[in-house]
């Protein structure tokens, strides 16, 4: 059998970009560690050691969080659940580091708890939730390790729910991208709660600001999660941001103080917005192209995707774009419907992008034939070539 290659020209309009100054795939940045990607079309747009594990510190409680509103929508946790503060955590996190200024025996909700930890990064909060939920915070950092497992975090260890320093306790840029895109994607409605930019709980006179630099300084920026140590070289940031309905995530890590930290986040995220579109390349279930089909009831079946396909591309690459179908022609019968058959190839020749593979599969079912139809077909597509049916023999 011979290799195919079909062509097609993808007829998507080209929407002109504004440079602004940015940070480019040909840039740097001072932060040790960053990754931002495209959350519709997964393409990831920059990256710097993203896969280097490094001290996340509050950062992780984006974890905590995610182990919460999973167990919120599952129904085995409830917003309105109460919960009590025990004498452990209020002894050893009472003002400790980030605080939601919980009291000895206080009765709170879990909602303004999740809001303690989200907008005022508790350190008090985190723990009350990870006793409540496991029954210590130990226990709760096993939960955590499992959950990380099940959402795809290879890079990751948890060993306490709020970030503190502790040996071991560790996250890469990428496994933070992750978690945010999880959390965005599974929690839509309570993900918006990274977007408030105050809580007060019970009229304390402490902070009460989150101290995510995005939601004051970038339009559409509507979390996620700070982190550092106050030491130099410790400052990080998790963010997000919606503009006309593209959204990007961010992830910088290793940087010397959080007006740097705010300053490459920006940076960032504009370079996301400015250089780059979204094209729709095909929609799920569109017929991509048509292979043939060796002895079958039907010449040909037709090729579609599975998923949408969507592409994060410069003005160069998009003009470069070129698309591909690969496949073994022809195709024996019988063939099932979702029957994987080709791969489409979307590259850019000329320039950085790497090419993207798109599993291709059957949209219709053909059956074969028997007998001497399969003879008369064999020697009909020996003669004649590919395309000559051997449904009427």
């Amino acid at each position: 059998m011979m290799k195919r290659f079909s062509t097609l020209l993808a007829l998507v309009s080209f929407i002109a970009v504004t440079a602004l100054p940015a940070l480019g795939q040909d840039d740097d940045t001072p932060a040790k560690h960053a990754i931002l990607l495209d959350l519709e079309s997964g393409v990831v747009l920059f990256e710097k050691d993203a896969d280097e594990p490094f001290e996340p510190f509050s950062m992780s409680k984006m974890m905590t969080v995610y182990l919460v509103m999973d167990l919120i929508k599952s129904g085995k946790l409830s917003l309105d659940e109460t919960v009590t503060v025990s004498d452990y955590a209020w002894t050893n996190w009472n003002n400790r580091g980030s605080t939601m200024f919980l009291g000895a025996r206080d009765q709170v909700t879990v909602q303004d708890l999740l809001r303690g930890v989200i907008v005022l990064s508790g350190n008090d909060a985190s723990v009350v939730l990870a006793e409540h939920i496991a029954g210590t915070e130990a226990e709760f950092a096993n939960w955590l390790n499992d959950k990380a497992k099940e959402i795809g975090l290879t890079n990751s260890y948890f060993i306490n729910a709020t970030g503190w320093e502790a040996v071991g306790h560790e996250m890469s840029a990428r496994d933070l991208a992750t978690l945010a895109r999880r959390t965005i994607e599974d929690f839509p409605d309570l993900y918006k709660i990274y977007g408030e930019k105050r809580y007060l709980y019970k009229n304390h006179t402490g902070n009460t600001r989150n101290r995510n630099p995005i939601l004051y300084n970038f339009p559409g920026g509507d979390g996620l999660k700070t982190g550092s140590n106050n030491e130099p070289g410790t400052y990080g940031l998790t963010a997000s941001a919606i503009r006309d309905g593209r959204r990007l995530i961010g992830v910088i890590g290793g940087l010397e103080n959080a007006q740097v930290r705010s300053r490459e986040m920006q940076r960032l995220l504009q370079m996301g917005y400015s250089r780059y579109r979204n094209y729709p390349i095909f929609e799920v279930g569109e017929t991509v192209d048509f292979a043939d089909v060796w002895l079958g009831q039907d010449a040909r079946v037709s090729l579609v995707t599975r998923e949408r396909v969507m592409m994060t591309l410069t003005r160069r690459e998009r003009a470069n774009m070129k698309v591909r179908v690969r496949y073994t022609s022809p195709v024996p019968a019988p063939i099932q419907a979702g029957q994987p058959i080709a791969t489409l190839e979307i590259s850019a020749p000329g320039t950085d992008m790497e090419p993207r593979m798109v599993e291709l599969v059957a949209g219709d079912n053909v059956g074969d034939i028997s007998g001497f139809g399969r003879i008369s077909a064999a020697i009909n597509y020996l003669i004649f070539g590919a395309g000559v049916s051997g449904s009427d023999s």
